[in-house]
């Protein structure tokens, strides 16, 4: 009987046991299948993006798919050559210190783009400065051997060859139809990676004195310009290519800056056709205008550029031009500052006569110049923009030459304004003075609280002063 109960005792509890299991596997199923309910994602809702930025999304895809064919890689290889030491230094140091002697390779990575269907690419110069073997990749991955037809170090402008007679093209546009808030798309191949989009505006244009050429007019933009970009075409919503990447502001993110492609246009056209640049020269030192200086020759603001010296036998000398006159316009374009003077003259053509707008004793007055070609030799020098410049504390001494600055008073209004020993006033109220009575003369018929327009010479240079009254 105590087995028969026994049996049945184990029989229950297994019994149980079972029960339980399967319980606990139903439970897990349950708890699983629940989970599983919970863990299921809801379709999003449905987004509808108003027309006007699935057509600006779709207007990014068309210049992308348009432009991207003619992007190219540029790959420039130089040569660098390792020199062999000194006997003396092999024979004290031997081995120990000597170098492997022969060639070492550097590859660059940069940008361009096809502006002709026969081969012609547009870069910057300081992708293939030096290069003595370049490489040219397409999208499509053919590959191609560059040759360097021209380069521009003043402007970072560079073309250069391949020969195909079929290739993809970008348009060319109009730079000086752009306008701050327009849409700008850069296109290049940073890092070198194959080639990139990005997108974002037209920050500011005209921007000069930013130190990286001597001809400087760049387009800003925030389109991202990275490592390899350099070359690489900035796009307008058309497609048109509005400018060549060129730089990043190495003091801001989001800072880039583009060579104006009707400049870029001006260069790469002579360097096809002739293989070199040449600029127009006129023959002029000049400076800012500061407030001070834009008032004492009767300007309402400070715009222009201050004739300070003309040099002999140079265009500007044949057409007139004279010491103090302000330069307001060229060939019809206005003259901002300095630096647009220079770009303006050094795109001028040669031998042909331009308009140039000038003030002169309070009167506006037009003459004709006939630029001739730029030399290293003589050159339009831009003096540098002058601080705010006061009278006294100078001693002065007559030479041969004129009046000559000879001691400055430490902590000075003259001190403090900037005069240097060694400067040599030449004119005083744009007259002519080469000895201490004639300029105590012209001192002597103005107020005591009359502003001062002051020539000196400086080294080679001339440069305005303006001295306010002190007494």
């Amino acid at each position: 009987m105590g087995k028969l109960f026994r049996k049945i005792g184990l029989g229950v509890a297994g019994l149980a046991i079972g029960l339980l299991l399967v319980s606990c596997d139903r439970s897990e199923q349950s708890a699983s299948e629940a989970g599983a309910t919970r863990l299921k994602v809801a379709p999003p809702p449905a987004v509808n993006p108003a027309p006007e930025l699935l057509a600006t999304q779709q207007a990014f895809i068309e210049v992308s798919a348009k432009a991207t064919p003619a992007v190219v890689n540029i790959r420039a290889e130089r040569v660098s050559r390792r020199e062999r030491p000194s006997p003396l230094f092999e024979e004290f140091f031997g081995e120990f210190f000597r170098q492997p002697r022969g060639e070492s390779r550097e590859q660059s990575l940069g940008s361009g783009f096809i502006i002709s269907s026969d081969g012609y690419i547009l870069t910057n110069e300081h992708v293939v400065s030096g290069a003595e073997q370049i490489s040219v990749r397409l999208p499509d991955q053919r590959t191609f051997g560059g040759e360097v037809v021209g380069t521009d170090p003043k402007t970072d402008v560079a073309v250069i060859k391949i020969e195909d007679d079929s290739l993809p093209v970008l348009a060319l546009g109009d730079s000086n139809r752009i306008k701050v808030g327009q849409w700008a798309l850069a296109i290049g191949n940073p890092f070198g990676l194959d080639s990139t989009l990005t997108v974002g505006v037209i920050s500011a244009t005209g921007r000069a004195n930013v130190g990286i050429e001597d001809y400087e007019d760049f387009i800003q933009t925030d389109a991202s310009i990275n490592p390899g970009n350099s070359g690489g075409p900035l796009l307008n919503i058309y497609g048109e290519v509005v400018g060549i990447n060129t730089a990043i502001a190495a003091s801001g993110q989001g800072i880039g800056f583009a060579i104006p492609v009707n400049l870029a246009k001006l260069i790469a056209d002579q360097l096809i056709d002739k293989g070199e640049v040449t600029r127009g020269w006129l023959g002029v030192s000049i400076q800012p205008l500061d407030a001070n200086l834009a008032e004492s020759f009767g300007l309402d603001r400070a715009t222009g550029a201050l004739v300070t010296r003309v040099m002999k036998e140079t265009p500007a000398q044949r057409a007139g031009l004279q010491r103090g006159d302000v330069l307001l316009s060229f060939n019809g374009e206005t003259v901002r500052g300095v630096r647009e003077l220079q770009l303006l003259v050094a795109s001028s053509p040669v031998g042909k006569p331009v308009p140039l707008e000038i003030q002169r004793n309070g009167s506006r007055l037009t003459l004709n110049v006939i630029l001739t070609a730029r030399s290293e030799q003589a050159v339009a020098h831009a003096v540098d923009e002058i601080d705010r410049q006061q009278w006294l504390g100078m001693s002065l001494a007559e030479t041969g030459q004129g009046i000559e600055v000879r001691h400055v008073v430490q902590g000075s209004i003259a001190d403090l304004a900037g005069v240097q020993v060694g400067d040599r006033i030449l004119a005083v109220n744009r007259q002519d003075v080469v000895t201490l009575e004639q300029l105590q003369r012209v001192r002597g018929r103005l107020p005591n609280n009359a502003n001062l327009l002051l020539l000196v010479g400086r080294g080679d240079e001339n440069r305005y002063l303006v001295l306010p009254g002190s007494e």
